[in-house]
């Protein structure tokens, strides 16, 4: 885990941006694997020149920006990405608020103000496929030929594949969809998470003999409803204590097919969690939700669902997105 990861913002005073270092841009919704090669180009152009590494990356996501009626599925939040992308091993990232000014600066005042100007970079690594500027008219090609007039070195990452499938954040958001949690540990080279508060709930779990702790997830996540083993530890802080259980995400159809809420049991665990925040990293996909005529019904298959989860995780030791600190 990297240590000092800085968050230069829009109003962060030039003074204390580190001029000379290399940076890696991109969204980085997910930090996943194609990204995260984008990144190790940006680490190792910056140990070869001696200056710092840096993320620059837009919030929020310009697709919220271009369609904000339409859902849209984030794999992380900004606070997520900023702390996966602090795990590993840059010096910080630079987030850029993209709004209506944004969207309308050219590429070329892009490269030249901001990365130029503000940043001062001597090296820049991006994917294939990543543009920016108006019209997304700023592509790689593009800063590949104002490199030698502009003096900075330019990396560009092509696509990584797993069995002949490019790794993409759209990729593993289809996974998810579906339920395939194991694909999308491999696309994101981690398992996917989720972060937030534990809230009251019916408390119908604790009659059941599963008491658990109740998250809402973001209105748009795209997650597969069903059963899911997990691995739970606190979101904030050093406490890197974690634990094993199972969890449900979906409208409980045996009860009262209400919005979509996480309910997560946490086994060997007695205590009170209520207004803590917890990250719930998806470790297996167990089963789609089910309606249950009975209670009895419904408490030998959570018995099941346990004995199955209990399982995946003794064959996943460890298994936990690893998560730097947002200095």
């Amino acid at each position: 885990m990297s240590t000092g990861f800085t968050v230069i913002r829009d109003n962060t005073p030039e003074s204390v941006i580190p001029k000379g270092a290399v940076v890696a841009m991109g969204n980085f919704d997910g930090v996943h694997l194609g990204h995260r090669a984008v990144i190790g180009a940006a680490l190792a152009m910056g140990k070869t020149h001696g200056v710092p590494a840096l993320a620059v990356t837009f919030e929020p996501h310009p697709r919220s920006f271009f369609s904000p009626n339409t859902p849209q599925f984030r794999l992380t939040d900004e606070t997520n990405k900023l702390r996966l992308l602090a795990a590993t091993g840059l010096a910080g990232a630079v987030v850029m608020t993209f709004d209506k000014a944004r969207a309308g600066t050219t590429a070329q005042d892009f490269i030249h103000h901001d990365l130029i100007g503000r940043l001062g970079i001597s090296g820049i690594a991006v994917g294939y496929d990543f543009h920016f500027g108006k019209g997304r008219v700023g592509s790689p090609s593009l800063l590949v030929s104002e490199a030698p007039r502009l003096g900075i070195e330019v990396d560009v990452q092509a696509h990584v594949d797993i069995e002949e499938r490019p790794v993409s954040s759209s990729a593993i958001r289809m996974a998810l969809a579906e339920g395939q949690v194991d694909d999308a540990t491999t696309m994101l080279g981690g398992p996917w998470f989720a972060t937030g508060k534990v809230v009251h709930g019916e408390k119908r779990g604790r009659d059941l003999g599963y008491p658990t702790a109740n998250i809402r997830l973001d209105k748009h996540c795209g997650l597969k409803h069903g059963i899911y083993a997990v691995r739970v530890g606190k979101a904030h802080g050093n406490d890197k204590v974690r634990f094993d259980g199972v969890a449900s995400f979906g409208r409980r159809p045996t009860f009262d097919n209400g919005a979509p809420l996480l309910e997560v049991f946490l086994f060997d665990f007695k205590g009170d969690l209520y207004d803590t925040v917890l990250d719930v990293a998806f470790i297996s996909f167990i089963r789609e939700e089910l309606k249950f005529d009975t209670i009895d019904a419904l408490i030998r298959q959570m018995d099941d669902d346990s004995a199955k989860a209990r399982a995946a995780l003794a064959a996943a030791p460890g298994a936990f997105p690893q998560l730097g600190v947002i200095g």
